[in-house]
């Protein structure tokens, strides 16, 4: 391409040196297009300009615009205009909005000093279509020095400037493939000795995976007898042949890099003289492993497979992939006590514990493809009764598969023995945790009681004691709620809401909570549908248990922050949650919310713990170590996952995932309803409860109130009491009691009695947790009077107003 241009180049400044010379001679005194003038050179001028196949113009300055008098047929051919079409106009009609007015002042600056002058354009053709001009621009004068025209010769250099940007944009594709090639790939450039023997080479570029896979690091430029001076004879003879002949080479070496296998390529690039080789190397340790093992295992009848066969310890198998087995060894009777004869064309699966067939099935469907196996453990049946675990590696061949057995028992029984210990210790980190914050609460009840017994205490100081009974009894429900928040047993109440709405809300809490010197930021990410329409980020879970997971993480951040830096709330969308905790990577549609803090940082030792209930890294009194259990518990309850990033230093990020929903609107908020009075103005109550304590103090507080009440112990009482005189306004019932629970007595009532309200109240329930309420109102224990009759009060008026 160079060679072509500079081809043209030199033809068109011969031309303009014909002009030149032409004009030195005087020939153009009076020469004009066509032969009018009275020099028969200016004629053999126009004629050659004619002829060449160089495009050329001529314009007259001395006219109005300086117009274009002459076009020869090259010219006309590259624009599309005919001759009648270009004379008369300024060439600057050729010229579209692309074009570069530095380029057209130049131009412009030349024709006005009456001067040559080189300039590249962008012109247009007839048809709309663009074309490039390397512009030769030279005035010709007359003997007597006047201005008589300007020749310009137009080089049309389209061609060569898209070649170039072709040859650029293949380059930028081969720096590409060059850095993301999974394979390593370098270049060297090979020196010889004056007998051409191969002495060394110099690393001219290589990929990231070269370094990866070889281990060598910033050779770029660097020759190779500095970074492995002990480098084999044999590299450098493979290498100097393909340089000087030219011939590529494939082999495999095992020393590239320590106890890895490549298959290298070789071949010579660039000029011969430059020496240039190219390498290619592709990691086939795998493939060699895979292939030692298949060689080992396919060497039949030799002795030395005979001798392995019988003296090995694990269980080996020759098994079709119709599950028979072909080849067993003797191991199969000592370990198993399966005589040989028992299992030689006998189901591989009949030998396996029924609870693993399932996963054998799986192993087999990939050995099938052609897949290797790894560790896989599966109880297998004894001759004698009980099993053994045995872990299976296995290679397919043909129609057929090897696979060896190794007894893990000891290593299962172990794990297990572990996971107990560790569940016990966990259980009794829990309830060494839970005790010592109850007894704290219950020391201080304790105190007020005895307090309250003495004769003649002031009112003042009654009003204290009892005051600081009811916020013990508030503290210990909240403990409560963690621990069930974190065991997944809470009763959550779920509604679709927006994340990005209710962490905007949240944030100006968060805000205050964390004070002044500390920077909270939030950022909810754009959300768009296909159609580019903004879409909110949507999640059906507990909005109230949502809003106190996001304020524990924010408080557990402004703790590691020792009340100063920065704290990052953001919101987006996510297709996967990642693998975390054992938990393989879950696909689907995911809302993160992350909060992010540039505190301490959390110490890789405590990462797997920070989840536990009353783990704590503060001083004692800072904390109850449960603020992060609740949001363990909310994720794993929500269907979701909460996940850490830390280390020390370099502050913390804690990622809540929750599953997105589509297509769902976001829950309608109810009217407020006007709080009920607390008086129960004879209101009949069935109240049902199976703790004869409880069930005695809710009745005698619930007529203390004015409600005219009945008490029984179990739900069948209950639904017999009901189909007797006088009717019931109201049925009050604990969730958890023998045979009928809450739940199911509910139901039945809404069955039976349609029009009767049900008030529920429990602790803990299994099934609440599972299952929710079913749109029955719902008392959480402890619970104090008012809130008890208000809730009473309230679903009879709306039972009221329903009918």
């Amino acid at each position: 391409m160079d060679t072509e241009i500079e081809r043209l180049r030199r033809e068109n400044r011969d031309l303009v040196a014909e002009i030149v010379r032409l004009r030195a001679e005087g020939a153009a005194s009076a020469c004009a297009p066509g032969g009018n003038g009275p020099d028969i050179a200016c004629d053999l001028l126009f004629t050659a300009a004619e002829k060449t196949r160089m495009p050329q113009i001529v314009t007259d300055p001395n006219l109005p615009d300086n117009p274009i008098v002459f076009a020869n047929r090259a010219f006309q051919e590259l624009c599309g205009y005919s001759a009648e079409e270009l004379i008369g106009h300024n060439c600057r009609f050729l010229q579209g909005p692309d074009t570069d007015p530095a380029d057209v002042a130049r131009v412009r600056d030349a024709i006005a000093a009456r001067r040559d002058v080189v300039v590249e354009l962008l012109n247009y053709r007839r048809d709309g279509s663009t074309f490039r001009n390397e512009l030769y621009v030279s005035p010709v004068f007359t003997a007597r020095g006047h201005l008589r025209y300007y020749f310009a010769s137009q080089l049309d250099v389209t061609r060569f400037r898209t070649e170039e940007g072709m040859l650029a944009e293949s380059e930028a594709r081969y720096r590409t493939l060059f850095n993301a090639l999974d394979a390593g790939f370098c270049v060297i450039e090979m020196r010889f000795d004056a007998g051409s023997h191969a002495v060394d080479y110099r690393f001219i570029e290589a990929n990231p995976a070269f370094t990866q896979q070889t281990g060598l690091r910033d050779v770029v430029g660097r020759w190779m007898s500095e970074v492995r001076p002990d480098l084999d004879r044999s590299w450098l003879d493979t290498y100097g042949s393909v340089a000087l002949s030219g011939r590529a080479v494939r082999f495999e070496s095992g020393t590239v890099a320590p106890e890895r296998w490549f298959e290298v390529q070789a071949l010579r690039i660039g000029e011969p003289a430059q020496h240039r080789v190219a390498l290619l190397f592709n990691d086939v340790t795998d493939r060699r492993r895979a292939e030692g093992i298949l060689r080992d295992t396919a060497r039949e009848r030799t002795t030395e497979r005979d001798l392995v066969w019988r003296a090995s310890r694990d269980l080996l198998v020759v098994c079709g992939f119709d599950g028979l087995c072909r080849a067993v060894n003797p191991a199969w009777t000592e370990m198993l006590g399966w005589p040989e004869a028992s299992l030689v064309g006998a189901s591989f699966r009949a030998r396996i514990h029924p609870d693993d067939v399932a996963g054998t099935e799986e192993a087999f469907a990939r050995l099938r493809t052609g897949g290797v196996l790894d560790n896989l453990d599966v109880r297998m049946r004894m001759a004698g009764g009980g099993e053994r675990w045995i872990s299976w590696n296995a290679i397919p061949q043909g129609d057929h598969f090897y696979a060896a057995g190794r007894d893990v028992t000891e290593r299962r029984t172990l794990e297990e023995q572990l996971r107990q210990s560790q569940k016990l210790e966990a259980v009794g980190q829990l309830t060494g945790g839970v005790a010592h914050d109850f007894n704290n609460l219950l020391t201080v009840i304790r105190s007020s009681t005895d307090l309250l017994k003495r004769p003649d205490l002031p009112e003042e100081r009654r009003q204290r004691y009892i005051g600081a009974i009811s916020d013990t009894v508030t503290r210990a429900a909240k403990l409560t709620g963690q621990l069930l928040a974190f065991a997944r047993r809470q009763a959550l109440t779920p509604a679709v809401f927006d994340v990005g709405q209710s962490v905007a809300a949240v944030a100006d809490m968060v805000g205050t909570l964390t004070g002044a010197r500390i920077r909270v930021t939030t950022e909810v990410a754009p959300s768009r549908d296909r159609s580019g329409r903004d879409v909110p980020y949507l999640v059906n879970a507990d909005p109230s248990q949502f809003d106190t997971a996001l304020v524990n993480m924010a408080i557990n951040a402004r703790d590691a922050m020792e009340g100063e830096g920065c704290l990052d709330i953001g919101v987006r969308s996510t297709a996967a949650i990642p693998s975390v905790r054992a938990h393989p990577l879950v696909s689907g549609d995911f809302v993160a919310v992350s909060v992010r803090d540039t505190g301490t940082g959390i110490p890789e030792e405590d990462l797997d713990r920070i989840f536990e209930p009353f783990f704590t890294t503060k001083g004692v009194g800072q904390g109850t170590g449960l603020g992060l259990s609740q949001v363990f518990g909310f994720a794993k309850q929500s269907g979701g996952e909460v996940l850490v990033e830390s280390a020390p230093g370099q502050g913390t990020t804690f990622t809540l995932y929750l599953p997105r929903e589509v297509g769902r609107a976001v829950a309608a908020e109810s009217e407020a309803e006007p709080e009920p009075l607390a008086d129960g103005h004879g209101t009949r109550v069935l109240v049902v409860e199976d703790n004869e304590e409880v069930g005695a103090f809710a009745t005698q507080a619930l007529r203390e109130l004015g409600y005219d009440t009945a008490w029984v112990l179990n739900a069948e009482d209950a639904l017999t009491r009901l189909e007797q005189p006088p009717r019931f306004d109201v049925v009050f019932s604990d969730v958890v009691m023998p045979g009928m629970n809450g739940i199911d007595l509910a139901r039945e009532i809404r069955h039976r009695h349609a029009a009767l309200p049900v008030v529920l109240a429990s602790g803990y329930s299994h099934v609440l947790a599972e299952q929710g309420t079913h749109g029955f109102p719902f008392l959480r224990k402890p619970y104090s009077v008012e809130d008890l009759s208000r809730a009473l009060r309230r679903a009879v008026i709306r039972a009221g107003a329903r009918g």
